[in-house]
């Protein structure tokens, strides 16, 4: 049988065995129509064509019908049909929309738009509040294609994709459906549970296009896209867009609809462009068609997005309901260039039933437990938008490609090639993996490891693994080890870990770690060794102070009930200090040379900053996510932070049992975290930390509490975690602290105001940072900064200027910073 053959027969069983109603819609120019509203009259019983016009109905009991196909720009048709026995055939052919301005009184003084506009802005809050509750079916299907994909993304081979990429390196790389029931009780109540999801290539796969994830509601002043996206009708729009009417036409009920472009004011505000419809004297949204950029909605690697959406009135609810949703989208980052579409079509609804706020916890989404074990015969049964000619020659070859793939001989070839060393593999570290039993093992290469300090002078890392995973990577073990040598101090030093995660859900680790180490004094590590190596060498300043801990440690973490998670370790510890071996430098200054390794006093060369000793560590804290959502799969939980609410961390850490007395200590801290939109203003965080020391008078210094600092001018990862301008070991306490770090991202707010600025498309980010302990005066610091900086896609860069502030002004610094997706 040939594969066009079988591509035609599956095809048949798809449109004639399972569905009820089917047919094809075209134009008067005998041109398909894709994406057509089909569906019952005063019912939201519908479906939509797929893109080659095809479309499915599923009708099963007898009876005369009222079919309406609705599509934007063409005259909505109504076909009454009496249906005896099925499948029944239905075609429709639909004519342009004779749309006009013939009937609109225009005022000189007055956009005729702008008042429509303003009208649907005055009913906007009644008509969002109009439908207080539903339950609705759901269905879903996404689909990503690649075109001309490169064989290799920064030096890794990207292979076929799964077996989706033709001999032009190109294809499908995604399909995916999703069945669901979906229920919602305003303002924000929404859960879904999801009985079908396929996804082709992998029986085992889950679907991500669900209800939760495109849920996107015009009604509201923001839609979340990326960024805060505004609505062509939000309390402020008229700050965002200008509008232009294109005319009016009448629907198939009477019903005057306004036919409205929407303009953007700037071009990187965070506002679509496009079309909006209207419905007259309602004022309710009629349909959509919008477009945002990439850049609009602060996604790089996206082109254009483009969502549509299409409304039905029911005579029976009074009320007007999204009946489908199309999202297209333009891809291209790094040489790679594609597009995709995720349709959604939601049928039959039951407005405003009795459900209260008790019926929904904090799981928004369920899988049933077989939802991707349906079979063919499931889908063709249910699946309201047929499969185009792609979609199922898609699904013919990946299901195939699967079969071959899943076989022990297909794995072990491909290990067999994959596995062979090259000479490559000297600079970017060897793996091993037999796929078939699921373990892969790798060494690193020394020569990405070089560093430099001046404990141990030129150093290198080389670190082996090993990873077993089971349960389709449900659960896994892993053994790790690194050895490190410093050729300055001829030391060999190592250490070797072994992890068990015992399940998906609460996902329990338990990990045993130990060996000898170098450590920073600050354990968050506020200097990278790459940073601090080309200071050393290139200005003969060593910031990073380091010293020996020779160590055993077990810890266990766990999620005890939704939002909350324990993490726990206790450790033992042999500490030494270590002290500066060379004076190497490429660039030696005649009025500089490097510091001690000692963090209290830069001067102290060959002291130690504390005796050597031995000490128990307990270290327990909990994680608490305040109304944690979360997404149940088969043998698998997924949390998703609420960020209404911030998150709480406590802890405790003890000292005990130190080879000198006085190093026992104990002490207990907190930390607050949140990030959350300021509607359009941009997005706001900040991160609070406060702790208290007992019995700690004298402790040794590696057990303060260390600030991070930076006087490299260079900024490294977040910035509400770091003072940048403070010297990294100046206001380490053993006793009380706090610190605040806030700073709010405007994203575009001001600057996409201002002409000219605005088409750099850069952000204007300020911050504030304060730090308190008993011994020293109040330390401030204020930032102001430009992030986004950077060309077309690639925009990695950030500028701050700050001032510090320490009874009185003390100094100001310029920061560059570097990010990256």
């Amino acid at each position: 049988m040939t594969k066009s053959l079988l591509i035609i027969l599956i095809g048949l069983i798809s449109f004639s065995s399972f569905s009820q109603i089917n047919g094809i819609v075209k134009d008067n120019k005998n041109q398909t129509l894709p994406f057509v509203n089909i569906y019952v009259e005063n019912t939201y019983i519908g479906t939509t064509s797929n893109e080659e016009g095809n479309y499915e109905l599923n009708i099963r009991k007898a009876d005369t019908y009222t079919i309406v196909f609705q599509f934007l720009g063409y005259k909505t048709v109504k076909k009454t049909v009496k249906i005896e026995t099925f499948p029944y055939t239905l075609d429709a052919i639909l004519a342009e929309e004779e749309i006009s301005l013939n009937e609109v009184v225009v005022n000189s003084n007055e956009n005729p738009a702008n008042k429509i506009i303003r009208k649907a802005i005055e009913f906007r809050k009644s008509n969002l509040e109009k439908i207080n509750s539903y339950k609705a079916d759901f269905y879903s299907r996404g689909l990503i294609r690649i075109k001309n994909a490169p064989e290799k993304i920064f030096g890794q081979d990207i292979g076929d994709l799964g077996g989706g990429l033709d001999s032009t390196r190109s294809g499908v790389i995604y399909l995916s459906e999703t069945i669901s029931k979906i229920e919602f009780l305003r303002p924000d109540k929404l859960k879904e549970k999801i009985t079908g999801s396929k996804v082709s290539g992998d029986d085992s796969g889950f679907s991500f296009n669900t209800a939760i994830d495109v849920d996107y509601n015009f009604y509201d002043n923001t839609i979340e896209l990326g960024n805060q996206i505004i609505s062509p009708i939000a309390n402020n729009a008229f700050s965002y867009y200008n509008y232009k009417l294109d005319g009016i036409f009448y629907d198939d009920k009477g019903n005057l609809i306004n036919k409205v472009t929407v303009i953007p004011k700037r071009e990187n505000d965070p506002i679509f462009a496009g079309t909006i419809y209207i419905v007259e004297n309602q004022w309710t949204i009629y349909a959509l068609e919008l477009d945002i950029t990439g850049t609009q909605a602060r996604i790089p690697a996206a082109d254009v997005i483009t969502i549509k959406q299409d409304f039905s009135y029911s005579e029976t609810d009074k009320v007007w309901a999204k009946i489908s949703q199309k999202i297209d989208f333009k891809y291209a980052i790094f040489g790679i260039k594609g597009d995709g579409r995720f349709t959604a079509v939601y049928s039959n609804y039951i407005f405003n039933p009795e459900i209260t706020r008790k019926e929904f916890g904090r799981e928004i989404v369920a899988f049933e437990d077989s939802a991707n074990k349906k079979d063919s015969t499931f889908w063709q049964a249910i699946r309201p938008v047929p499969l185009t000619d792609e979609e199922i020659t898609d699904y013919i070859k990946k299901d195939s490609i699967q079969v071959v793939r899943d076989s022990k001989t297909y794995k072990d070839s491909i290990d067999g090639v994959n596995n062979k060393f090259k000479i490559g593999k000297l600079f970017s570290g060897y793996n091993y993996s037999n796929t078939y039993k699921n373990w892969n093992a790798g060494i690193t290469s020394p020569i990405s490891t070089f560093t430099f300090n001046t404990v141990q002078g030129w150093n290198a890392n080389i670190s082996a693994y090993y990873r077993k995973n089971y349960d389709e990577y449900k659960r896994y073990f892993s053994l790790s080890g690194t050895v490190n040598y410093g050729f300055s101090d001829d030391r060999l030093r190592g250490t070797l870990a072994a992890t068990y995660k015992f399940n998906n859900i609460s996902r329990p680790f338990l990990t045993i770690f130990g060996g000898i180490t170098t450590q920073q004094f600050n354990a968050s590590e506020p200097i990278s060794k790459s940073l601090n190596s080309g200071f050393s060498l290139f200005s003969e300043q060593n910031y990073m102070k380091i010293y020996e801990n020779s160590f055993a440690q077990i810890a266990y973490s766990n999620e005890l009930f939704n939002g909350f998670r324990l993490n726990s370790s206790i450790s033992y510890q042999n500490r030494k200090a270590l002290f500066n071996t060379t004076d190497q430098a490429w660039y030696p200054k005649d009025n500089r040379e490097y510091t001690s390794n000692n963090p209290l006093d830069d001067t102290a060369y060959g002291i130690a900053p504390f005796n050597n000793h031995t000490i128990f560590k307990l270290d327990i804290s909990g994680r608490i996510n305040f109304d944690q959502d979360y997404m149940s799969y088969p043998d698998s939980k997924f949390n998703i932070p609420n960020g209404k609410y911030p998150t709480l961390i406590l802890g405790y850490e003890k000292g005990f049992s130190s080879s000198i007395s006085d190093y026992n200590f104990d002490q207990v801290k907190g930390r607050l975290t949140q990030s959350f939109n300021i509607r359009d203003k941009g997005r706001f965080q900040y991160n609070l930390k406060a702790g208290q020391f007992f019995n700690a008078d004298n402790i040794a210094f590696m057990d303060y509490h260390h600030f991070n600092g930076n006087q490299t001018h260079f900024g490294e990862g977040s910035y509400l975690d770091v003072f940048n301008n403070l010297p990294y070991y100046s206001m380490s306490t053993n006793k009380s602290y706090m610190e605040l770090h806030a700073e709010h991202d405007f994203n575009g707010f001001l600057l996409g105001k201002i002409p000219l600025i605005n088409k750099l498309n850069f952000n204007l980010i300020a911050g504030a940072h304060f730090l308190s302990t008993p011994d020293n005066k109040p330390y401030q610091e204020y930032t102001i900064g430009i992030d986004n900086i950077g060309w077309g896609k690639f925009r990695f860069l950030r500028i701050d200027y700050l001032r510090s502030y320490q009874s009185g002004f003390q100094s100001d610094a310029i920061i560059f910073g570097l990010k990256f997706f």
